[in-house]
């Protein structure tokens, strides 16, 4: 039958539960320990003792957080007085063996559920047998070879195997679910399944060598049954009209030339005429609807009228399906008018389309084609039920994340999705599920252009960084794979810089230190040196040296990085190629003043050709005052040492520091900037510096204009960084001259203009901020 996906929940916030059990998976070492020789080993702490909800509970968060289920992990669940289970789970796991049976023989398990566990072989098929008689449900996916190939250990087929001369094959005498994925012959599934009289739900989906399937006809209590891409279903149906207790069948293909049926009108009217209490059919990518063309009617349609236009159930006319797959039928049978089904999935409209999703979340073939349905949707007109097609495509790319087009479906879908006006609605665990989702993805497929492209398309819809912070470090490998080893100058290479540098903006320092780390800054020197060969500036060219300037802010192990790796050379030749580049300038220049901050880091400046370029540029105009501004900056944080440290003869301290105070006198005071202060740290240090006035008249004037254009931002953090008194301390002081003062004056003229209030102007007199001439 059609399960229903629970549904995204867009006003109650993340359970307490979900978000400890977040944090355990993310750091395991609160319940358990690392083996001492074998470090991957997990062993569960002493005391720890978790009930079956919970522990349960904990196997699916884990893998919904994108990890793999190895022995290690397992190895927590080992003694079921501390972790018990009744349910195992486990999809994309890298499970060994003998994990695997130290689990079976430790729990008491009701349900068995493997999906795609490749390492997993039939050598655990005994300790299977042996531990199942509380087993209720059974299903085994695609590559786990859990099942035994043959009914022979030897070569001799015509000889009775062990497992016909026991009488079953597998002892689960209360099993009532089954789920096969296998390639065997009759007789295999003959052995296997006709003991297996209990059986409410089969599912044998894409197994092959099933034969006519006479040997379920003593199945009485059989209610499900899915035959799902098997071929030879013709042949079969006198055995499924025999089962007069089915309610729900699927005979559904993903391949259209294994769904004709000779005669499909009467193989139909064959099934609903011997399956009284069928409720749910699924015939979708088979010719069994028919070649009926759709007929409109005019008016309310009538329900006792007896009018189907699917020729096999129009003995349902009056008694509709609960449920009837239609998806990929041959002739379009979703877009005809009279169907006999309540829900019905296709793809002729919205209902049909999620109708669908929903119905085949575990078919990856089938699926691929729905998810490229609703992005078609999405893209050309509208969605109405956003919070199901947001459940469905989260729920189809957690489920399939090996399956790159159903990745790379899901992820354009999710892009309109965020992108939508109804964004603002996504409270923020529904904004980190995307986001993980989405990371998953990406992870999963990082070679693929478009992959890469749908992900950062949806990640930029988000609040970078402040959306993403939880996934920082994941989603900073990822970009950094991007720029660093994608196509160069590709579009992907470009949003991806694009994104890391918004990433390295308004974070704190442990994270700019984090991008360093993990190789940003040789990343972004690797880029310029590129584009410097091939003598060719553009965009990512400026990021990279924006990304630079922010990742070294406050940071000095980045500022040290930068000048070991080249950057001072390849700032030079980008000077001089690319002089014309106003925006390129102002973000060399901008990462040079973090540079000069780092005390011990200055001497590396103190050249003659570096000073030089520095002084020349204090008369730039380009991007307004931003790079005159900037030079200023490095030239007083250099000159800030004192003379001692001006180890050259040319230029001479005296000049450069003359043509300094030149160039911040013809700066207008009400600029508006391109600029953005954490800290006015750096700043405020060179207030103190009464040797050298010139430094503290560039200090003092960046303060003066900060407040003044910005003042509700700026002059709470002057406050709060002690500005005022350094520059009540400055105005006391003799050696700043008039016009220093006068621009002191005017920063705590503003501040308290701001905040009158405030105790720090209580505490000095206000004389004091009468400039003094001395």
């Amino acid at each position: 039958m059609l399960a229903c996906p629970i549904l995204i929940n867009e006003e109650t916030p993340e359970a307490l539960s979900y978000i400890c059990l977040k944090y355990i998976c993310t750091c395991l070492d609160s319940i358990s320990y690392r083996d001492p020789v074998n470090p991957w080993m997990h062993h569960l702490l002493p005391g720890v003792i978790l009930p079956n909800e919970i522990c349960e509970r904990l196997l699916q968060v884990f893998q919904q957080e994108g990890n793999s289920v190895d022995d290690g992990f397992a190895n927590l669940f080992s003694d079921s007085r501390c972790m018990p289970l009744k349910r195992l789970k486990l999809r994309n796991s890298t499970l060994g063996n003998e994990a695997l049976k130290r689990l079976l023989g430790a729990h008491r398990l009701t349900e068995v559920d493997l999906q795609r566990c490749s390492r997993l072989t039939d050598q655990c098929f005994e300790t299977l047998n042996a531990t199942s008689d509380q087993l209720l449900s059974l299903s085994i996916g695609d590559d786990t070879g859990i099942f035994p190939k043959t009914l022979h250990s030897g070569s001799d087929a015509r000889m009775t195997s062990a497992y016909e001369a026991r009488g079953f094959m597998l002892r689960a005498p209360k099993l009532k679910r089954l789920s096969l994925r296998m390639q065997c012959e009759r007789k295999y599934f003959l052995t296997l399944l006709r003991p297996l009289r209990s059986l409410t739900h089969l599912d044998l989906s894409c197994c092959g060598g099933l034969g006519c399937l006479d040997y379920l006809d003593e199945m009485q209590c059989l209610m499900s049954l899915v035959l799902y891409n098997v071929q030879g279903v013709q042949s079969m149906i006198p055995a499924i009209c025999s089962i007069k207790s089915l309610r729900h069948l699927d005979i559904s293909q993903a391949n259209e030339k294994h769904g004709k049926f000779l005669d499909e009108n009467q193989a139909l009217l064959l099934l609903i005429q011997n399956l009284p209490n069928l409720e749910s059919l699924d015939i979708s990518g088979t010719n069994l609807a028919g070649t009926g063309a759709a007929v409109m009617h005019e008016g309310p349609v009538n329900s006792d009228s007896g009018v189907s236009d699917i020729p096999g159930l129009k003995s349902r006319a009056f008694r509709p399906l609960e449920f009837l797959g239609l998806y990929g039928t041959m002739h379009g049978a979703c877009h005809r008018h009279d169907i006999p089904a309540k829900r019905i999935s296709g793809d002729a409209n919205e209902q049909q389309i999620l109708t669908a999703a929903a119905a085949y979340l575990d078919r990856p073939e089938i699926l691929q084609k729905v998810l490229n349905d609703l992005y078609h949707l999405f893209r050309f007109e509208s969605c109405q039920d956003l919070n199901m097609a947001l459940t469905l495509v989260l729920g189809a790319m957690d489920r399939h994340r090996t399956e790159k087009h159903i990745q790379i479906s899901g992820s354009a879908t999710l892009f309109y999705i965020v992108k939508g006006k109804e964004k603002q609605v996504f409270v923020p665990h529904i904004k980190k599920r995307i986001v993980s989702t989405l990371l998953n993805a990406m992870s999963a497929h990082k070679d693929d252009d478009t992959m890469m492209r749908n992900g950062c398309l949806t990640l930029c819809q988000f609040k970078i960084p402040q959306d993403v912070l939880f996934e920082y470090q994941r989603l900073v490998e990822i970009l950094l794979h991007i720029v660093s080893d994608m196509e160069q100058e590709g579009f992907v290479q470009r949003i991806g810089i694009y994104l890391l540098n918004s990433l390295a903006c308004q974070v704190d320092g442990t994270q700019k230190q984090l991008l360093g780390d993990m190789g940003a800054m040789d990343k972004m020197l690797r880029i310029i040196e590129d584009r410097l060969q091939r003598r060719h500036c553009d965009d990512v060219l400026e990021v990279a040296w924006s990304t630079m300037w922010n990742v070294t802010d406050e940071t000095a192990v980045n500022c040290q990085r930068f000048l070991e790796g080249g950057g001072m050379d390849l700032f030079l030749r980008c000077l001089n190629t690319f002089h014309e580049k106003e925006e390129l300038l102002r973000n060399m220049m901008g990462l040079l003043g973090n540079v000069a901050e780092v005390k011990h880091l200055r001497p590396k400046l103190m050249t003659s050709e570096f000073v030089n370029v520095f002084a020349n540029l204090l008369d730039s105009t380009s991007d307004g005052i931003e790079v005159s501004y900037n030079a200023a900056g490095v030239l007083s944080h250099m000159a800030s040492d004192g003379a001692d440290k001006w180890t050259m003869t040319t230029p001479r301290r005296e000049d450069v520091l003359s043509r300094m105070v030149g160039a911040v006198e013809k700066w207008d005071l009400n600029t508006e900037r391109n600029i953005n202060y954490r800290s006015f740290e750096p700043i405020l240090h060179l207030v103190n510096v009464n040797h050298t006035p010139e430094c503290q008249h560039w200090a003092v004037w960046a303060l003066a204009n900060l407040t003044e254009v910005y003042a509700n931002k700026y002059c709470q953090l002057v406050i709060e960084e002690g500005g005022v008194q350094l520059l009540y301390a400055l105005l006391a002081h003799e050696a700043p001259y008039p016009r220093i003062k006068e621009l002191a004056t005017k920063v705590i003229d503003k501040c308290r203009e701001q905040f009158p209030e405030h105790p720090v102007f209580a505490s000095f007199p206000k004389f004091l901020t009468q400039p003094i001439n001395k």
